[in-house]
């Protein structure tokens, strides 16, 4: 993969941080904290803050980075960064936990958009949660730099700000007391694909042996113009330092919004250099008819992002889709692409450090793809990183499916996470459907027993299989003592996620 392309030209340089290096900002506690930008090619660049300082020399380029030791919760600090004359100095900088949010519409949807959305706006004074909002900006090349700078989570910050994102992090500080930093990169309508590198598509063997096939295969013109314009850029230095006319750019290939790795490139790459405690990301709406590829795509994401930040396996907790069309009432649904996509993204609990949030009760009434409560998204995200991040020892998960026993006529359903033991929220479990041999399903009775559902119908002598809430939008109420719901299953799985499932 190219290296990032610096569009700054060796006579015009000074010294400069990205610009979300602002006031107000929150760097990772724990874990080194890098500084980066552009000056005077050679210059000496000295770094300080909280007593410790680092110096480096600005490359030939002009490009320059370091690292401060890591460092534990504490502020405001100043962040001053020298070069020959020379000076930057940041203020009321903050060393505590950062968190990036991302995904599509329902990660974007803003707090003046929720239920009570005025009372929470007005309510919203926690100047130790800073929010940072990344412009939507697609590119077809890594940029190193986005055009926004941090700001104290307040009333009139927080009222366009993720509401995801906000309510997770208001529900965090509330545990932990300490400072928060939210970066949040989303956009409506985006597949996961553009949220991906290059290199982690095309590289991808299982995508391209897809039927149909993927268009990321497409990608290798794109990777080629990426190396291009660097070595572009290259040339131009070079010709305005010899006082040589400047070579034209590269041609780029046709691009579109939601071609993949766009998003990455402007949204996500600039900040893989910045130190994170995880990321929450709530997506999958525009993936919906293609469940066995975003088998792979998803934790393909959560691979990538977290090789190309090299500081570990961070938690990667995900927010599974919510219910859209108006419920469930009729026989149940020969065709739940929905429920699909929920299942497919259940695959992404597979790798370490990861929780889902099931938000199957969350739904919009009349079936709107944006419900409104984002408050108990944002409870359940916090809940699983303080078990998953903050090593608490608390349940994060509604019971999770984990095997079928066939007893005479009833199937017993065996679950995990069934936390303080399950219990039905109404006057009889609703949500289940049995088949026999003939893979007809129909509504079927069901009663708890232990940390157990017993399913059965008189229309099913023999049960081959059952399904819970696995609808587009179901009517369902089977939860754990902790108030989680059930997650939706089939245990009818089809055969491109059998080696998936039961997870592992």
């Amino acid at each position: 993969m190219a290296a990032f392309a610096l569009f700054v030209s060796l006579s015009e340089a000074q010294l400069k941080l990205p610009t979300f290096f602002s006031d107000h900002m929150v760097f990772q506690r724990g874990q080194k904290i890098n500084v980066w930008g552009m000056a005077e090619p050679e210059t000496t660049i000295t770094v300080s803050l909280n007593g410790k300082s680092a110096k480096t020399k600005a490359n030939a380029e002009g490009r320059w980075q370091l690292s401060l030791p890591a460092m534990k919760e504490g502020g405001p600090y100043e962040l001053e960064v020298k070069a020959g004359d020379e000076k930057i100095v940041l203020k009321d900088i903050y060393i505590g936990d950062v968190w990036l949010a991302s995904g599509q519409s329902n990660m974007q949807w803003s707090v003046a958009g929720v239920l009570n959305a005025e009372k929470e706006i007005s309510e919203a004074n926690y100047p130790l949660i800073r929010l940072l909002q990344v412009p939507v900006e697609i590119s077809p090349h890594l940029k190193w730099d986005v055009d926004c700078k941090w700001q104290v989570c307040s009333p009139e910050t927080v009222r366009d700000f993720s509401a995801v994102a906000y309510f997770f992090a208001r529900e965090l500080y509330k545990n932990l007391k300490i400072p928060l930093g939210i970066i949040h990169s989303s956009q409506g309508g985006t597949p996961a694909e553009v949220w991906m590198s290059w290199k982690a598509l095309t590289s991808n063997t299982k995508l391209r042996l897809l039927k149909p096939p993927t268009r990321y295969v497409e990608l290798e013109p794109w990777i080629k113009y990426d190396e291009e314009l660097d070595k572009w850029q290259r040339e131009v230095e070079k010709a305005r330092k010899e006082g040589k006319p400047e070579p034209p750019p590269p041609k780029a290939p046709n691009w579109e919004f939601m071609h993949p790795a766009g998003l990455f490139n402007s949204m996500i790459a600039p900040f893989t250099r910045f130190p994170i405690k995880g990321v929450i990301w709530y997506q999958g709406e525009s993936n919906i008819f293609r469940p066995q590829e975003y088998t792979i795509l998803f934790p393909a994401l959560i691979e990538d992002w977290r090789k190309i930040w090299g500081i570990g396996d961070f938690p990667f907790l995900f927010v599974q889709i919510a219910p859209v069309e108006p419920p469930r009432t009729g026989e149940p649904s020969g065709n739940p692409y929905w429920a699909e996509i929920r299942e497919a993204q259940i695959v992404g609990l597979r790798l370490p450090n990861t929780a889902m949030v099931v938000t199957i009760d969350l739904g919009d009434p009349d079936g709107d793809v944006h419900p409104k409560n984002k408050q108990d998204v944002g409870k359940r995200l916090a809940l699983a990183a303080l078990a998953i991040a903050y090593g608490q020892k608390i349940e994060y998960s509604g019971p999770m499916f984990e095997k079928m026993e066939i007893e005479g006529n009833k199937a017993r359903i065996f679950f995990t996470h069934t936390g303080s033991g399950l219990v039905c929220k109404g006057d009889k479990l609703l949500g289940f459907a049995i088949a026999g041999e003939d893979k007809k399903f129909v509504w079927a009775d069901a009663k708890i027993e232990g940390n157990t559902v017993v399913v059965w119908s008189d229309k099913v002598q023999k049960p081959v299989a059952v399904r819970y809430a696995f609808e587009n939008h179901p009517v369902c109420n089977l939860y754990n003592k902790e108030g989680l719901p059930a997650a939706p299953f089939r245990t009818d799985i089809p055969s491109y996620l059998k080696e998936f499932f039961p997870l592992k």
